[in-house]
């Protein structure tokens, strides 16, 4: 089955060169497009894509109050990836606080978008995780600094996390742990679920947005 993508930017021509990287893939389809914010819900709500590429930046509606709305209002809400011009832009760390899976540059070259698709479609490790770090060193620990002591993570779970922070892949996180690849996915989701987090991305922001793991490590 296709990965349904759904592209949303103000600029025409950028969204002419998203389809264009997007449809030379086999298992790739533009299954709708948006000039603003506003217009995603229903688009949502109507073709029901796997992944959406939201520019950050739109003159009405940005990309953060419609990621912010997407989270909010769906059960099965599709994965959003940001798309920036700049990678410290504030916007973005608010956007992953939103319950954005990822982001991505204007300026990425068409197979780093197709691979961030897939990456997060798939949801088993973490989109560009040394982007997110630096991310976390300029813009984390707004949030209380608990380190996340109500959450309820056993010692097993807690290294899982850090190891996710770290980038890793369910399979190294496996070899890292002498652990079964099953038995990290029920971890994952353990972490997830007592995290209230959506997916990795969301558990690695709350990890560093609460001083549980620091950008140094």
């Amino acid at each position: 089955m296709s990965i349904g993508v759904l592209l949303v930017d103000d600029e025409q021509l950028i969204r002419a060169g998203l389809r264009a990287i997007v449809a030379s893939e086999p298992d790739l389809e533009v299954v709708g497009e948006a000039s603003d914010g506003a217009e995603v819900p229903g688009l949502v709500s109507r073709f029901r894509p796997d992944v959406v590429l939201m520019d950050v930046r739109m003159p009405s509606v940005d990309g953060i109050r419609a990621t912010a709305h997407l989270m909010s209002t769906m059960d099965k809400p599709p994965k959003v990836i940001v798309v920036t011009t700049f990678e410290n832009d504030d916007y973005v760390y608010d956007a992953l606080l939103a319950g954005a899976s990822g982001f991505l540059l204007k300026r990425a070259r068409p197979e780093e978008i197709v691979a961030a698709i897939r990456t997060v479609a798939a949801g088993e490790s973490l989109l560009f995780p040394a982007a997110i770090r630096r991310l976390a060193a300029q813009q984390a620990n707004r949030g209380p600094q608990d380190g996340l002591a109500g959450a309820g993570l056993t010692e097993r779970e807690s290294e899982v996390l850090r190891l996710m922070a770290g980038g890793l892949s369910n399979v190294e996180i496996a070899g890292e742990l002498y652990l079964g690849v099953q038995t990290v996915k029920t971890h994952v989701g353990n972490v997830l679920a007592k995290l209230g987090a959506r997916d990795r991305t969301q558990a690695v922001i709350k990890a560093y947005d609460t001083g549980f793991v620091t950008p140094a490590g």
